[in-house]
């Protein structure tokens, strides 16, 4: 089997994981209802007594949403001592969103810098040896991806039962020591990993991510506080750090020498563009939260509307960009996937932004989810470039 082929497969599996991922009937819902079901749990002391009215609409429990008699059960259950419930809050605590950005990631870095060895054969790779090695530097990116975002939870714990009251800290279904546990043991035995199996230059490109990720949240500096930091800080881990270490990690797990080529430079510009763009749009659901604990992020000071608009636009000039480059460097790109793949991303980007109703905070996840499946797929062009 060819790296080609692998591409398609992968190609496949994106499509089948939005499929079920994705496609979860939500009942019509509205802002009202939203912030009935939020003030519930800000008047409440625990989120165990929560119900809405007859009148209200029951949101699915994903991310973004959440229905809060289903989230009553669960927290009841982890204080009942389920195991399963457990396991679940702990699920949730990793943010799967993000997780299958990092795996995605990973799966598509390892197949371009397989794509981009002359010479390299599948079937003499020494899998015994190399598979095994990827599965551990998976679990160590998944670990600091937990790391970071676990962190990120027990700081704002007070923000989020506002904004996101699903997340286990807040809600109650994962205790403040249980997270500090769960956080503390992935910031370790992550670094420890990639200090053992890999390069110091990979270790160092971890460290650097590790720490960035902790100072995002942590006071005194917690960059999150300001937008311009903020932005820099998501960009730079989700965008260069993470597509760049795993290429070169492939390239030394193989024995290859790393070189800077045309698709390499090209996803680390682009994810780094849209990582930013990322890093301003997540705010948009949490106005409220934000303004109550003067947390200043763009959507606050501009408005959820305007910040929707530009990052719109914003991701429209990254697109143009791609295809640009594609015309550009007819040599260096399959043009279909750049140009063709890339101007069909654009096309549905403003499909979503015709839907966006500024006014509704269903609406506003909705379209934030939409940027992360934008952000997914671009995975897929990334094997096909």
């Amino acid at each position: 089997m060819t790296p080609q082929l692998f591409a398609l497969l992968l190609c496949a599996l994106l499509a089948a994981t939005f499929s079920n991922a994705f496609s979860i009937d939500r009942a019509p819902s509205s802002r009202r209802a939203y912030r009935t079901a939020s003030a519930s749990f800000k008047q409440m002391p625990s989120p165990g007594s929560i119900s809405l009215g007859k009148s209200s609409t029951q949101l699915a429990a994903v991310e973004g949403d959440f229905d809060p008699e289903a989230l009553s059960k669960s927290v009841e259950a982890v204080k009942a001592g389920s195991v399963k419930a457990r396991l679940r809050a702990l699920y949730k605590f990793t943010r799967p969103h993000t997780i299958r950005g990092t795996v995605l990631a990973s799966v598509a870095g390892t197949i371009r810098a397989l794509v981009d060895t002359p010479g390299f054969s599948l079937a003499d790779a020494q899998w015994s040896v190399r598979l095994p090695r990827a599965i551990i530097g998976m679990i160590a990116l998944l670990l600091g991806n937990a790391f970071i975002v676990g962190i990120n939870q027990i700081f704002d714990e007070g923000i989020d039962k506002l904004n996101k009251p699903f997340l286990p800290v807040a809600s109650g279904e994962m205790s403040t020591r249980f997270a500090w546990v769960a956080v503390l043991s992935s910031g370790i035995i992550g670094p420890l990993i990639v200090k053992s199996f890999f390069p110091p230059l990979l270790f160092q490109l971890y460290m650097a991510g590790w720490t960035l990720g902790a100072v995002y949240s942590i006071p005194p500096i917690r960059t999150k506080q300001n937008p311009i930091l903020a932005g820099l800080t998501i960009a730079s881990v989700r965008g260069f750090l993470l597509n760049f270490g795993v290429y070169y990690a492939v390239k030394d797990a193989i024995g290859a020498p790393f070189s800077w080529s045309p698709k390499v430079s090209f996803i680390a510009r682009f994810m780094t563009a849209f990582a930013t763009c990322i890093a301003v749009t997540k705010d948009l659901p949490d106005v409220e939260g934000d303004k109550a604990f003067q947390i200043e992020t763009f959507a606050t000071r501009v408005g959820v509307s305007k910040i929707a608009k530009g990052a719109t636009v914003f991701l429209l000039l990254n697109y143009a960009h791609a295809i640009a480059t594609g015309i550009l460097n007819k040599s260096a790109f399959n043009l279909l996937p750049m140009v063709g793949g890339h101007a069909a991303l654009a096309a549905m980007l403003m499909f979503r932004f015709t839907q966006l109703d500024p006014e509704s905070m269903p609406s506003i996840k909705t379209y934030y989810k939409h940027i992360w499946d934008l952000f997914y797929l671009e995975y897929g062009l990334y094997t096909l470039i």
